[in-house]
């Protein structure tokens, strides 16, 4: 339910947090190809058991046609020191390229036993149905951006009726929802950080939370959430926050950046 994310870190930084993740008893690494950091992330795993973590990894919109997927993981599995990943995720959709290309990719890498897990990733509740009925492999997880102030209440609720596990993106707002007034009283009340007042909310809201962080301290707090809970009046009050406000799920996409957009 709670996983070490390693967005925008890398190099030593982002191996303390693996490491002070593991250390402090998360079972989950969550990654991709384009954060450019599974290398660091494979030597720090190198110290631990492999059957011991969920390791998540994703391919980026411009390697969705069939061929490329496999070459994708295959790059992934390599610079990540394993055989398997326990979950694979479509990063984004990629409208110039066919889902069931995709899928079929998906389908074969799950028959090879390179991933055990089938996902996407930011995908609407649309794009989601689509990609669940060309499937082969059932489709796991829809990780998206989920917090106070952007909850995406549509695909959530598409995703309980399809039994899609949701994953919170960015579940801290990239901290800008720590100065969200309900976050700050109930952060004083529980005598807790804003990160795991909001943390707690998501969990209990049963959806897995990756929160990133820095700083191998936060990383251990933010795991702290599992002996006190949110009375039922004040996950409500958090429930009842009227603000949408994306921090990164814009749906501005630009299609020429090397890193996120789709190749001529």
């Amino acid at each position: 339910m709670v996983g070490v994310g390693t967005w925008d870190i890398d190099g030593d930084t982002v191996q303390e947090s693996v490491r002070a993740g593991l250390d402090a008893g998360y079972a989950h690494v969550d990654t991709a190809e384009g954060y450019k950091n599974e290398g660091e992330i494979g030597e720090a795993l190198a110290d631990y058991d492999r059957e011991d973590v969920f390791l998540t990894s994703k391919v980026l919109p411009k390697h969705l046609d069939y061929e490329s997927v496999i070459e994708a993981c295959e790059a992934s599995l390599d610079r990540l020191g394993t055989d398997y990943l326990d979950l694979y995720l479509v990063h984004w959709p990629n409208p110039a390229t066919s889902i069931r290309e995709t899928m079929n990719a998906m389908a074969t890498l799950h028959d090879q036993g390179k991933i055990r897990n089938v996902g996407v990733s930011n995908f609407s509740a649309y794009q989601l149905g689509a990609a669940q009925h060309v499937a082969d492999v059932p489709i796991a997880v829809n990780q998206i951006e989920y917090h106070p102030w952007n909850t995406q209440d549509q695909v959530v609720e598409f995703c309980r009726d399809t039994d899609t596990v949701v994953e919170a993106a960015a579940p801290l707002g990239r901290t800008e929802v720590f100065a969200d007034d309900v976050i700050q009283d109930l952060a004083a009340k529980y005598d807790k950080s804003p990160a795991q007042i909001i943390l707690k909310w998501a969990v209990e809201n049963d959806v897995v939370v990756l929160p990133k962080s820095s700083s191998p301290e936060h990383v251990r707090q933010n795991f702290d959430l599992f002996d006190w809970d949110l009375d039922t009046a004040d996950r409500e009050r958090i429930d009842a926050i009227e603000r949408e406000q994306a921090v990164y799920d814009t749906g501005i996409n630009d299609w020429d950046n090397d890193t996120y957009g789709i190749s001529q």
